[in-house]
């Protein structure tokens, strides 16, 4: 098997201490990482990325290494 290319889990916030997944995104390489944060959350909502909402760009790597 082949390892994934990196990428970001992004999250919504959705209650007080409640977020749901919306998105698996690969990165963009040699974009800066808080620019490749943004971009995943703006691919994610399909570019419709609510004001009044939360949301968290999590590395993949991270992601897996906290569900062990």
């Amino acid at each position: 098997m082949s390892p994934r290319a990196p990428g970001y889990i992004v999250l919504e916030r959705v209650g007080e201490e409640r977020w749901r997944q919306i998105g698996d995104v690969d990165r963009t390489p040699g974009t800066p990482a808080a620019k490749a944060r943004a971009m995943a959350i703006e691919q994610a909502t399909g570019g419709r990325r609510k004001t009044d909402r939360e949301y968290r760009a999590i590395l993949r790597s991270e992601w897996k290494i906290a569900g062990e």
